[in-house]
């Protein structure tokens, strides 16, 4: 039987400095005793978007109180804790060398084992730390640096079925704000106002909609977006609602064929055994509640259980990454060694093709 486990997660991916303790019980049942998470929104808002450096110089003078302050309100110190788990990718390099360097330290000076967390691992897990999910289920990332349409048969053994072949849905939330002159984080914003916009002013596409593969595809809409809005400039604020609205719906129309497809699938390769499926969304764009609304309505058409986390745990958080660590240590899995080396592209699906769209870029990690 798995003993019972405590660990401390630390998660500097890339703009929220955070810090958590978990548990995990013999049965596998969760508890969470900390979770701490500063965030960097004010020092970035100015530039539109995330700066590097920035990020990196505010982890160094962040982390180490808000690790204090997790074990503190854990009410434990090192001694009660079994391992540390840190994020080793992907992300920012300067932000991840920060938050591993620590780990390794505190993992050295302390005596526990190290757990080196794929970033992407932690969002795939974590339906399990909050529903207790079995495996295998499909995961639904989308974020500011990923959309991916995953299978999670195990710990460690995931399955890419389909990913965006040039911009991330995130990306292209935060690129049509800065067009239409809305504040960073662009997906709050763009969802905002949306919500007294006309959503079929605006015939934007739907990318790869209608195709067998799975991938996905925003450049384009991205573009028609752009075109758009310079063929009415000037803009009033009920012209960006209606683009947004419009977006939104474009947006919301590509997920429903895009992801039914895949439930599809899934229900092909996986029958029925008597559990109902699973579809998971993760990432930060996940607290969008009309792309929520659309995936809830196509998995209670599909026979799916819509597994969405707290918003706090969709965005960037230790949580995760300590929960991914405990479900690597109650495997069986050996710890990572302290030379362990951060990494800014880390696929899960390690088989999985780069998928290369419009000569631009290959698909994110």
């Amino acid at each position: 039987m798995v003993p019972f486990l405590r660990i401390l997660g630390i998660e500097t991916s890339c703009d929220e400095t955070a810090a958590a303790v978990v548990e995990r019980d013999a049965e596998g049942r969760s508890r969470i005793l900390s979770d701490v998470v500063l965030s960097q929104l004010d020092e970035h808002s100015a530039y539109g978007g995330v700066v590097p450096e920035i990020a990196a110089r505010a982890h160094v003078e962040a982390l180490d109180e808000l690790i204090e302050q997790a074990l503190a309100r854990a009410n434990v110190s090192l001694d009660d804790v079994d391992a540390i788990a840190a994020t080793s990718g992907p992300g920012l390099i300067g932000g991840l060398l920060v938050g591993l360097m620590t780990g390794k330290a505190i993992a050295r000076a302390a005596g526990k084992p190290l757990y080196a967390v794929n970033h992407l691992e932690g969002h795939a897990l974590t339906a399990r730390l909050t529903d207790g999910l079995s495996f295998p289920y499909l995961m639904l990332l989308v974020s500011g640096g990923h959309t991916q349409l995953i299978l999670v048969r195990g710990v460690g053994q995931y399955e890419r079925w389909g990913t965006t072949i040039d911009d991330a849905l995130g990306e292209a939330f935060d690129k049509t704000a800065k067009l239409l002159g809305l504040p960073y984080p662009g997906g709050p914003a763009v969802e905002r106002m949306a919500r007294d916009g006309n959503p079929d002013r605006f015939a934007f596409p739907r990318p790869l909609v209608g195709e067998a593969r799975l991938d996905f595809s925003f450049s384009g809409l991205k573009t028609a977006v752009r075109q758009a809005a310079q063929e009415i400039a000037p803009l009033s604020d009920q012209d960006v609602a209606d683009i947004c609205a419009s977006f939104q719906k474009a947006i919301s129309r590509t997920l429903k064929d895009r992801i039914g497809r895949g439930l599809q699938r899934f229900k092909t390769e996986f029958p029925l055994t008597g559990e109902k499926p699973a579809l998971v969304v993760a990432g930060g764009v996940a607290a969008n509640l009309e792309l929520r609304g659309t995936l809830q309505a196509l998995c209670d058409k599909n026979g799916f259980r819509f597994i969405a986390p707290p918003l706090s745990l969709c965005t960037d958080n230790a949580v995760m990454i300590a929960w991914a660590g405990l479900e690597r240590m109650a495997t069986g899995a050996a710890p990572d060694t302290l030379d362990v080396q951060p990494r800014s592209r880390w696929p899960l699906d390690s088989k999985a093709e780069t998928l290369i769209g419009f000569g631009k870029r290959g698909a994110k990690a």
